[in-house]
């Protein structure tokens, strides 16, 4: 029996939302490869927080919480779209 289809890192999904509005619509379009570079630098910027539900989250936390935790996320992803666009591979 595995667990890894019952839980996740809480964050994955709120970098993956970050990153898309901050991208959505560039000219070029940004892949995918390119992304999951951003949001890979972003997640190792951030603690885990591993949940089973996200109930789990918006249950325990204060909204001051909420808002130090987005706040987190915005500054994560910036500073990995800063890395990534500085640490270019050859494609």
């Amino acid at each position: 029996m595995s667990i890894n289809n019952h839980i996740r890192n809480y964050y994955e999904q709120l970098v993956a939302e970050e990153i898309l509005r901050r991208l959505h619509g560039q000219t070029p379009e940004v892949s995918i490869e390119h992304m999951a570079d951003i949001a890979c630098v972003a997640l190792n910027r951030l603690p885990p927080r591993y949940i089973r539900f996200e109930v789990d989250m918006a249950f325990f936390m204060t909204p001051d919480e909420l808002v130090q935790t987005n706040n987190s996320v915005i500054k994560a992803v910036d500073e990995a779209i800063t890395f990534v666009a500085e640490h270019r591979r050859e494609e």
